[in-house]
Parts: C-alpha cells; structure tokens; sequence
C-alpha cells in the first residue's frame, strides 16, 4: 500500500472550496487535514505522507465543506477562547468576532473587586461565553440563559463536558432574556453581563453555511436586529449591580442604535462601541453606574 503526500491532497482540497465559493478555502482545507489526521494545524508539515485511506477519508470531508456545511459541523468542534465546544445542527456556531468581546470581559474581571465575581451570558447557544468565561475564571458563578430547547440541550453537553475536565460548573436557565420575570434571585447581583443575541434583520444576505444551517432564532433580530436586545436592556438593567459591566454583540449595521438604548437609560455610563478585527462595529460595552432612583433626580 503506497503512501501519498499529504500537500498534494491540501492543494486539490483547496482547489475544490475555491471553487464551491468557500471563502476561506486554504484554510478550511488545512483544518480539515488537521482533523482527519489528529493533529494541531500547525503541526501538518511534521506529516508528509499519509494512507489512501486517509486521502479518501479527507476527500469525503472535503466533498462535504464543499456542499457549503459549516466546518465545524464537519469537525464537531468550534473554539472559543482557551476551550472547544461540541456544535452541531441546532446550535448556532460560535464566530471568532466574538472572541474580542470574551477578551474585553475576562479584562474586566480583572478589575472586578467582589469575589467571587458573578457573570451573566444572555443567548447563551452552545454556552461558548459562559464556558470560556468559567474557564478563564474558575472563581466566578457564572450562570447561563438559552431559550432554545435544542440549543440548551448543547450547552448542557458542553458543560458536562468542561465540567468534567475540571472546569467550575455553570449554572443554566431555559428563559426569554426579554421576559421581566426571569431570575428574579439574579437582580442587583451581577458583576458582569455578556450576550450574543439574535441580532441581524430580518432579509439579510447571508452565506449558506449561516443561513441553511445556523437556527433562525439564534440568527434574527427583527426588521431591525434590535427586537430581542431592545427588551433585553431593561432586564439587564435590572440584574446589573452599581458598578457591573455589560457587553452586548450586534449586527455591523447596528452600532450607533445599540449604544444609544444604553445611553438612554441613565442608569447606564461609560457607553463605548467597538469594532472587530474587520474593522466593523460589533459589540457595545457600559457600566451601571446609578439606580433608577438617582437616575431619575439626574445624579
């Protein structure tokens, strides 16, 4: 049995995504090599030459990212952070834009004087910003909100998992972010609040590993993108302690209105967008800095 090189079928893997539209082909072609042969990517030239049944293997999963499925459906894995999740069909997949929002909270809870620090995810999906937070800080009581029964299902999955590795466990509600009764033992107490809601507009263009295989309700937002964060304030309000942080990811096009709903309530401060690596505004951060009381006398 001739073993053949592994470059080679790279380069043909490579080829092929150019040509399915796949928009970053050298990569995704690279990665799927990394998976089939269990190794780390950058790891791929320490394998020269391969079986031809891993060549067929490797073909049959390029075959697949061609047909446009997500990569990490493929692989069964997506990273966020220092961790990886368990993704697959009915759990939207985490994106590395959001990476810089998880960096943005782990600094701030660095400067977080209780302990230890309690932290809210909203939309929590496969649990990627809860998990990684709890990695990040083994201190804190994190607790996680997911409406979706089959996307809570995969965050259960995920902390069991990380869990099991060692992690501190999370604690997981199946609720409506909007609704102004959930987690009533939450209000006033909590240090830090992420989300990734459902944030594009309804009749977005969207690639097809996003629109035919992401959920919809974890993808839109409403004709605006802003029909589950506009609600989402007042709660977040609610369960932010004075001095707690927020941190809520949007739509590209939503940058300005997203700051302006927190900047409306006064009992928010210190509002501040920021962009991604793209340079495109997604995600909006502030501070509680007053109570409704104080707000309303205009302190």
């Amino acid at each position: 049995m001739t073993r053949q090189p592994l470059r080679l079928a790279i380069l043909d893997a490579t080829r092929i995504l150019e040509d399915a539209g796949v928009p970053s082909p050298r990569t995704d072609a690279e990665l799927l090599a990394a998976h089939v042969v269990g190794v780390e990517r950058g790891r791929l030239g320490l394998i020269p030459l391969v079986d031809p049944d891993v060549i067929e293997k490797y073909r049959g999963l390029v075959a697949r990212r061609a047909e446009r499925i997500p990569l990490q459906h493929i692989t069964g894995v997506a990273a966020m952070g220092a961790i990886d999740l368990a993704v697959g069909p009915g759990v939207f997949v985490p994106r590395p834009e959001t990476e810089l929002l998880l960096a943005w909270a782990i600094a701030v809870l660095e400067t977080t004087p209780t302990r230890p620090p309690v932290v809210l995810d909203l939309c929590t999906g496969s649990g990627a910003l809860a998990l990684a937070i709890a990695h990040a800080r083994p201190d804190a009581v994190v607790h996680a909100v997911e409406l979706d029964t089959a996307a809570l299902a995969w965050a259960r999955r995920n902390a069991d998992t990380r869990a099991a590795a060692g992690d501190t466990p999370i604690v997981l509600h199946h609720g409506d972010v909007t609704d102004r009764t959930l987690a009533p033992e939450l209000e006033g107490g909590v240090d830090l609040i992420v989300s990734n809601p459902p944030y594009i507009p309804l009749g977005a263009q969207l690639d097809p590993e996003v629109a035919d295989h992401d959920p919809s309700t974890a993808l839109f937002g409403g004709a605006d993108g802003l029909s589950v964060i506009t609600p989402m304030v007042a709660n977040i309000a609610r369960w932010l302690r004075i001095g707690g942080a927020l941190a809520i990811e949007h739509d590209d096009t939503n940058g300005t209105q997203v700051a302006g709903l927190l900047r409306e309530r006064r009992v928010f401060g210190e509002v501040a967008e920021h962009n991604d690596l793209a340079g495109k505004p997604r995600f909006v951060v502030a501070r509680r800095v007053a109570t409704a009381t104080e707000a309303a006398r205009g302190h």
